[in-house]
């Protein structure tokens, strides 16, 4: 069950509910996908067991938390020895205001994902947490103008 291939039609039907709607009853899904309670809760439970389902969340708007300006920031560094590397991606992973963190073939090296308050939180967040950081050449920041579609 670890690979794409193993996953039957009825799994991918599981998982596109799932993914819609993660407070589903197993009886609601069941039904939904076909089957009878207990065979389906099987089937959910190792999607689960096997890492296929990774776990379950609420989303929360952000501007109900405080966090409702989304920038986009690219990260070009200017070294390539691993240690200095790895603290950086340490550093910057551990930041609550950083939702994404990727490391990139080409340029930039770096993207993230950072939600803040408002644009002073986010000058605040630039300059007193990424610019300083061993290796950090160069930050691109674009904060979003409006978000068309988000799939989590």
């Amino acid at each position: 069950m670890g690979n794409e291939r193993e996953l039957d039609a009825l799994d991918h039907d599981i998982l596109f509910h799932l993914q819609r709607d993660g407070r589903l009853t197993n009886v609601e899904l069941a039904r939904r996908v076909g089957l009878t309670p207990p065979p389906c809760l099987r089937r959910v439970r190792r999607l689960e067991e096997t890492g296929i389902i990774t776990g379950y969340r609420a989303r929360v708007d952000p501007d109900a938390v405080g966090r409702g300006l989304e920038v986009m920031v690219s990260i070009e560094v200017s070294v390539s020895d691993l240690r200095t590397l790895e603290g950086l991606e340490a550093t910057i992973a551990a930041y609550e205001e950083v939702v994404e963190f990727r490391r990139v073939f080409g340029t930039p090296d770096y993207y993230l994902r950072v939600l803040v308050a408002d644009y002073a939180a986010y000058e605040t967040f630039q300059t007193k947490k990424i610019i300083g950081i061993p290796g950090v050449a160069r930050v691109i920041s674009q904060p979003t103008m409006k978000k068309i579609k988000v799939t989590d």
